[in-house]
């Protein structure tokens, strides 16, 4: 590529994808009991699984945003060695994360006049943002320049749909997205909401289902109402709280209605996963809408 990608661990693409691409990764930390972990470790393989079988077994995390230091650190370097930098960034809606990094890329534009930087909201999350950075890293690859592919992503970012269910919903009361009396009744009742990610980058409920197969279901009936055509031909990007049987039945529920066969399935970060909870199941697309 004629310029680096820096993104940060929420875009929740797998280890060896990040390798095979050379991404630049901006580690999301979260913590629990005083102690600090990191979503990414360059050069080691994400334990994911072992993050969510500590949160069944009832451990609280919090989370924070990237080191500020450590990013400086990260894009200096790529700066003196002469390279240019697309920061493509999780949603601002959910996390400052970007505001952040994009204030910090201010500076090092005064400082580094003879190089490009760009940046870009993604107002994406999860997997979503790692369908954008996929995209961007494809157009790159393929020798588009750093300003085709910052403005590919800023015309087309509000056509990433996220669709995604929870199987409990004690977690999103937790992190502060339903009542506790919602949580409560919900789980008494088995009501599994269906949430997405709307055009400011929030989370936002949008309706109730019964069951956990119907919520699985709901996300693809969201799929067939929005996806864009030919949605055979998409790359479909699905991210799961430790829930692979789900995750593998939602891949079985999209070939069958739509034909579709290139997939990627990961399990979901740490920093999106501590608030929605293992069991979270989300899907991603491009479509004519969020």
């Amino acid at each position: 590529m004629q310029f680096e990608i820096v993104t940060d661990s929420s875009c929740n693409l797998s280890d060896s994808m990040i390798r095979e691409f050379g991404l630049h990764i901006l580690p999301l930390t979260f913590m629990s009991d005083g102690k600090q972990y990191q979503s990414y470790t360059a050069g080691r393989d994400s334990d994911l699984k072992s993050f969510f079988k500590m949160m069944r077994e009832g451990t609280v995390f919090t989370t924070s945003l990237p080191n500020l230091q450590d990013t400086s650190t990260l894009l200096k370097g790529l700066l003196d060695e002469g390279k240019d930098i697309l920061y493509i960034g999780f949603s601002s809606g959910l996390s400052g994360t970007y505001q952040a990094t994009a204030a910090l890329l201010d500076e090092l534009k005064t400082e580094y006049p003879d190089q490009k930087i760009y940046y870009t909201d993604t107002l994406a999350a999860a997997m979503g943002e790692g369908l954008i950075v996929y995209k961007a890293v494809k157009m790159a690859q393929a020798g588009a320049t750093i300003e085709e592919v910052h403005a590919w992503v800023e015309e087309n970012k509000l056509n990433l749909a996220h669709w995604f269910t929870v199987d409990d919903l004690m977690f999103l009361f937790r992190g502060g997205r339903v009542s506790r009396t919602s949580a409560w009744a919900g789980t008494l009742l088995n009501i599994k909401p269906v949430l997405h990610v709307d055009d400011e980058g929030h989370l936002i409920p949008m309706e109730k289902v019964r069951g956990r197969k119907k919520s699985i279901q709901a996300l693809v009936d969201h799929m067939e109402e929005s996806a864009l055509e030919p949605v055979e031909g998409q790359e479909i990007f699905i991210s799961h709280g430790d829930c692979q049987e789900d995750a593998d039945y939602l891949v079985e529920l999209i070939k069958d209605r739509f034909g579709c066969t290139k997939f990627e399935v990961n399990l979901l970060d740490p920093v999106i996963g501590a608030h929605s909870g293992p069991g979270t199941l989300a899907l991603f697309f491009f479509a004519n809408k969020r």
